[in-house]
């Protein structure tokens, strides 16, 4: 069976599918890039497909799926200047994954339709249905992400040795229930990267072990330290708290998150 593929209408389709993946994987990562640069990647990215699908060796289908990661790579390189070989396997996944979902939201919308619509429809009709696609997972992005934001706080530590703050990008943890067993405070919890820098301020006087289960894994201890003072920015106010509970977590947060610390909710309780 032979199929008839026109070139042109490909790299249409090929390159705003890429347009919206690279918006849409953008957001994922909080990366941005120029209009540019975006229309570069895509622009590539169409232009190698284009090519895969021409090359005359093996079959069409095998050579988009063994190339689909190296293109995939390619624009996120370009477009947001990514170079190192784990991040941009990472990213390149993540676009995957958006493409994933933009294709099941295009075929919902087919499904919502295909009562009016009558034969295959055109070049025309299947950009409108992908724009319509990007348009609903922007938004359910936008919305996920302003929940996110809600849910980060700045926190102040001084640090005596230093003579300076230190600000760390803290997440409010509602399902944080950790607590100090003896006197029953709140146990926020705080990347190692973090703790290296405030090393000045843990007293073995002030030290605690906190009891900890996490999933997967069986009841542990966090070493943890009380902190004379720490300073959380809310809302256009600010709230401090005095003597409170930090724990060092030497996995579970990643030097690469937008977050080094775990806010304990009960914190934020005037």
């Amino acid at each position: 069976m032979y199929y008839k593929l026109y070139i042109d209408s490909v790299f249409i389709l090929q390159l705003t599918t890429n347009l919206y993946l690279l918006s849409l994987a953008g957001r994922f990562l909080r990366c941005t890039a120029t209009h540019g640069k975006k229309w570069l990647g895509a622009v590539t990215g169409a232009l190698l497909s284009c090519l895969m699908i021409m090359i005359p060796v093996g079959n069409m289908g095998g050579r988009m799926l063994i190339s689909a990661l190296p293109v995939s790579m390619c624009m996120m390189c370009i477009t947001y200047r990514i170079h190192s070989m784990k991040k941009m396997i990472h990213s390149s996944l993540v676009m995957a994954g958006c493409g994933f979902f933009l294709g099941s939201v295009m075929i919902w919308i087919l499904n919502r339709l295909r009562v009016i619509l009558k034969g295959r429809g055109s070049l025309f009709l299947t950009l409108l249905i992908s724009y319509l696609a990007y348009r609903i997972l922007a938004a359910l992005f936008g919305i996920v992400a302003a929940r996110s934001r809600n849910s980060l706080r700045t926190v102040r530590f001084y640090v005596p040795a230093l003579r300076q703050e230190i600000k760390v990008s803290a997440f409010v943890d509602t399902g944080n229930h950790l607590v100090d067993p003896v006197s029953g405070k709140p146990v926020s919890v705080i990347s190692e990267k973090i703790a290296q820098c405030m090393t000045s301020c843990f007293m073995p006087e002030k030290y605690h072990a906190v009891p900890y289960q996490s999933v997967g894994k069986d009841k542990g201890l966090l070493n943890a330290y009380e902190v004379p003072e720490i300073i959380i920015e809310s809302d256009k106010q600010e709230i401090r708290k005095e003597h409170v509970i930090v724990a060092i977590c030497d996995t579970g947060i990643s030097e690469e998150s937008v977050y080094q610390m775990i806010l304990h909710p009960r914190l934020l309780e005037n």
